[in-house]
């Protein structure tokens, strides 16, 4: 039916701008939408499902856990699924809960808790040794960052006491004191590198540094609040498990308190709600569970969260300052893009001079002018937001802000895209320098080639100093090219740690995985989903490059509107060019679908679950998809065979449930080169 086509549609335009959003905050911790923005969003799509429960993706957001993403950290089962939270926002929302609960348990006890406002790790431990920490990932699967968490001095690498576990999962928030960010950013700013936006980006790119030893030097701090799965002892309460971990030498929380009602309920959330800015960390708002655990068993759990927890979240403060002015910045793609400079004033418990304006509709919308006192919130206590101006105080002086009508950075006339489209953009992508600034630094982004060494100043340097005209030369840098910038050399003019690193990192990146190449170059809308479908079909950018819209459109996670963009990337001749003279350099182009191996798995699907010795996550994919097999992260009665390395997690155990055949890294090795044995 035509309606269910659009309502469908819908549900998929809202499902991409979540998974969009949560690779943001999730991957890059580099948000572009207040948290309330997000839970708008979010909202909007449960309700649609709700009303449409036959229409919903079996893979929709709303049925996963978190964000997951992967980076260059590999992944592993979390024993037991690591689940999110469901929200309440004010007090009916926390009362229908309450009924829900009371409808299976009548008697409950209550354990409070404030909220954390950090990156969320699972650490197991067996026999009382710290084997693995894993972020939450998608609540089953995470990321193995164990050597950066041994650093922080308050998770025990070894339990202690008489009581310890079998075997463990210790659930909690990895986080960086507030009495210590100042200082970071100052650090960092001083360094040239980019500062972070809060505390919580702080604590997960702190956490996500490749060498340990950065990650000791940051001081990130841990608060256990709960236990995944358990074995060799049974517990009655969640607050005896908190008893009990505290024994054991974890860092447990003190700000925790059994309520034996309602009532004392809601004094604990009005407490932290009068007194948040004095804990050493962030929060966001209250953690209500239910304090027996045979209640929790009783009341069990959706997809996503536990029926038997929610999250109390407090409104954002609000505070009132001047805006001095409102000016525009360009991205990447030549989105120009509004943004309030304001007199400093401090919420949330840090200093705010500047708030993105998102487009003029949204200035518009806002009624806000130039000279205004605004009111201003960091929504989610993150992003800082003007939610309008405080008419009484104008006195005339005010003027309206105008969109310029050419760019600040080259003076092309500013323009929308697409009929309908709200965003200006800069049509002068090839040589604006703002574009050209904002996709070099792209490309050594974590969410591109992951090239450490170019970060915002390496690549300010190297177009100032002319070393690049623009990312065609990035791969063609020698160390004579690098020895022409101060940037790069010494006070004696030899070349600089730096310099030799840049080349080290450009070399590596030459071999990513072929999606990462074209996430870096800078396709609108093509991100890490639709760049993993692209390469995975076509194996090639010469194949992707000359695949028409309908053969592009066909590909699962792509679709008209990414098909067009594509289209007119490889149409235009200077991108062909950055294409080819990458290429020249030795930068991957060829992919794992277009490899003359033979194909000895075609028509088999497998699933890896643990560590291989001689395979990296991206590389033992790769072996599986150039031979012609497919990779799913779960496993079915469809599944051929699973791969079992070493500390697997539940995917050998449903292997075996399900009668699937499981082999070893020798084993996988030989059905590599051989095939299956027939």
């Amino acid at each position: 039916m035509a309606g269910d086509s659009a309502i469908r549609a819908k549900m998929a335009e809202l499902a991409e701008e979540i998974r969009d959003h949560q690779y943001r905050y999730y991957v890059l911790d580099k948000p572009v939408v207040t948290d309330s923005e997000f839970d708008l969003l979010w909202k909007d799509l449960v309700k649609l499902e709700e009303q449409n429960p036959k229409l919903r993706d079996p893979h929709s957001p709303t049925l996963e856990v978190g964000g997951g993403f992967a980076t260059h950290f590999d992944s592993f089962d979390h024993v037991e699924k690591m689940m999110s939270l469901d929200n309440a926002f004010d007090e009916s929302e926390l009362d229908a809960w309450f009924e829900r609960v009371a409808k299976e348990s009548k008697e409950n006890t209550w354990l409070c808790e404030v909220k954390v406002d950090g990156l969320a790790i699972n650490l197991l431990y067996e026999q009382g040794r710290l084997v693995r920490a894993l972020t939450r990932g998608n609540g089953v699967t995470g990321e193995d960052v164990t050597l950066n968490i041994k650093t922080i001095k308050e998770i025990p690498h070894q339990l202690k006491g008489e009581r310890v576990a079998k075997t463990v999962e210790i659930r909690g928030e990895v986080f960086f004191p507030l009495n210590k960010f100042a200082q970071l950013n100052d650090e960092l700013e001083e360094s040239g590198k980019s500062i972070f936006a809060n505390p919580r980006n702080a604590a997960a790119g702190s956490l996500r540094q490749k060498d340990p030893r950065v990650t000791a030097s940051r001081p990130l701090s841990m608060v256990v609040h709960g236990i995944g799965a358990l074995e060799g002892l049974t517990l009655q309460t969640q607050s005896a498990g908190y008893e009990l971990m505290k024994g054991w030498g974890l860092p447990v929380s003190k700000r925790f308190k059994v309520a034996k009602s309602r009532a004392e309920v809601r004094q604990f959330i009005e407490h932290y709600q009068q007194n948040r800015h004095g804990i050493e960390h962030e929060i966001d708002g209250v953690v209500i569970k239910v304090n027996e655990l045979e209640a929790q068993k009783a009341l069990g759990s959706t997809s996503r969260a536990p029926k038997w927890a929610i999250a109390y979240k407090y409104p954002p403060e609000e505070v009132t300052t001047k805006l001095l002015d409102i000016k525009v910045s360009v991205g990447r793609t030549g989105r120009v893009t509004p943004f309030a400079f304001m007199e400093p004033v401090r919420v949330s418990g840090s200093t705010v001079t500047n708030a993105t304006l998102h487009n003029m509709e949204e200035v518009v919308r806002k009624g806000i002018l130039i000279g205004d006192v605004v009111v201003l919130r960091k929504a989610g206590d993150v992003i800082p937001e003007i939610l309008g101006p405080v008419l009484e105080s104008r006195d005339g002086s005010q003027r309206a802000f105008v969109m310029p009508g050419n760019c600040p950075e080259c003076g092309s006339k500013l323009r929308a895209m697409s009929q309908g489209d709200v965003d200006i953009r800069c049509p002068n992508t090839r040589s604006c320098p703002a574009q050209l600034r904002e996709r070099i630094y792209y490309i050594g982004s974590r969410g591109a080639l992951d090239i450490d060494v170019l970060g915002y100043e390496a690549t300010s340097a190297l177009l100032e100093d002319k070393l690049i005209v623009d990312e065609s030369d990035l791969f063609d840098l020698d160390s004579g090219k690098l020895l022409k910038s101060e940037f790069f050399k010494k006070k004696d003019g030899t070349l600089g740690a730096n310099a030799e690193k840049l080349l080290e990192a450009l070399n590596a990146a030459k071999r990513r995985p072929l999606w990462r190449i074209l996430v870096a170059l800078s396709i609108r809308h093509v991100g890490p989903t639709a760049a993993q479908g692209l390469a995975n079909h076509f194996g090639s950018i010469p194949k992707i490059a000359s695949a028409s819209s309908d053969e592009l459109a066909a590909v699962d996670g792509v679709g008209s509107v990414i098909a067009q963009s594509v289209n007119e990337f490889f149409a235009q001749d200077w991108r062909a060019q950055i294409v080819a003279r990458w290429a020249k350099a030795g930068v991957r182009m060829e992919g794992i679908t277009s490899s003359e191996k033979e194909q000895t798995l075609a028509g088999l699907t497998l699933v890896v679950t643990g560590s291989l010795d001689g395979f990296t996550r991206d590389s033992v994919t790769e072996a599986i998809l150039e031979r012609g097999g497919k990779v799913s992260s779960s496993v079915s009665r469809k599944t051929d065979y699973v791969v079992v390395g070493r500390e697997p997690g539940s995917k050998a155990s449903k292997a075996a449930d399900l009668g699937v055949s499981t082999l070893d890294e020798k084993s996988f090795i030989e059905l590599l080169n051989n095939g299956p044995r027939r």
